[in-house]
């Protein structure tokens, strides 16, 4: 967490999801919204990675990136707006928006205190995630298979309902074998999502630990393990059919018999703008699972 701001904002990109029409002309009523308030604004599909990340490098002036869609859009934002240090404010327009802060139909205030500089920075531990065959952190087609994740990284079976079994090791030291349908490696942002539904406990945002939880384990290790900032978890793959290495559940990779996935904490954090109090984790916990009905 850091300070309340007290800064207008001079700059600001707004990312529409392109399957969601609605997010289109929300993103044009904001865009006039900032320009009126002396904040320039441009718009772009959420889904334009390369496009965006281009312009995030030459734009040092820009201050903010909303973004209009699910957690999905929000995490695929939060990626490319770490290493340029851009905040999110995302715009809820999926079905959970668990990082979201604005309600599509009662957006109009919040965003008027963000561009007049009333909110506080959220800051989120994101993990840099290594993949390695035969040694080296390449495949055999000579691509870079590295990755940085928000929520986790997923180490499962593929198509077939077959477990696998992966061999843990933590600072270098190893814990176990695990034999399962996969393991999960997540941040505390990630630990309210699939690493929940395998039975992780929740923690709260403000945290930088590494989670890594079991999904479906078989006779072994059952428990999720809750480990420092620091720590490097490395897990190698051993199975004779496809194994998926996952990354916030938008980038996925064969892993092969042998192959050994690295994680490991990123010195890069992703910022997201917040204009409810601190304690608002809890009371959206419970809204968004619905656990307080």
């Amino acid at each position: 967490m850091s300070a309340n701001n007290s800064t207008p904002l001079r700059c600001i990109g707004i990312l529409h999801h392109p399957r969601k029409p609605e997010s289109m002309t929300l993103a044009g009523q904001m865009a006039a919204l900032a320009k009126a308030r002396g904040c320039a604004a441009w718009l772009d599909s959420a889904w334009d990675e390369r496009g965006i990340t281009d312009r995030l490098g030459e734009e040092p002036s820009l201050d903010l990136l909303v973004t209009l869609g699910g957690d999905g859009t929000i995490l695929r934002a939060a990626r490319m707006g770490a290493p340029h240090h851009i905040p999110i404010l995302g715009v809820k327009m999926g079905r959970l928006g668990f990082l979201a802060e604005v309600e599509p139909d009662n957006w109009l205030k919040p965003i008027q205190m963000v561009l007049a500089g009333q909110y506080w920075l959220e800051r989120r531990l994101m993990l840099d995630v290594l993949l390695r065959r035969n040694g080296a952190a390449v495949d055999e087609h000579g691509s870079d298979l590295r990755f940085q994740a928000l929520n986790e990284v997923v180490v499962s079976r593929g198509r077939l309902a077959r477990i696998v079994r992966v061999s843990t090791w933590i600072d270098g030291d190893f814990l176990t074998t695990y034999t399962a349908d996969g393991v999960i490696v997540a941040t505390p942002t990630g630990s309210t999502g699939y690493a929940l539904a395998a039975g992780g406990p929740i923690l709260p945002p403000e945290l930088r630990n590494i989670l890594v939880a079991p999904i479906a384990p078989h006779l072994s290790l059952d428990r999720a393990l809750v480990l420092s900032e620091g720590a490097t978890v490395r897990l190698k793959v051993a199975s004779d059919h496809q194994v998926v290495l996952s990354v916030d559940g938008q980038f996925d990779a064969e892993v092969q018999d042998g192959d050994t996935v690295e994680v490991t904490a990123s010195n890069t954090s992703a910022s997201f703008v917040r204009v409810r109090p601190p304690a608002y984790f809890y009371r959206n916990l419970m809204q968004r699972l619905k656990w307080n009905l």
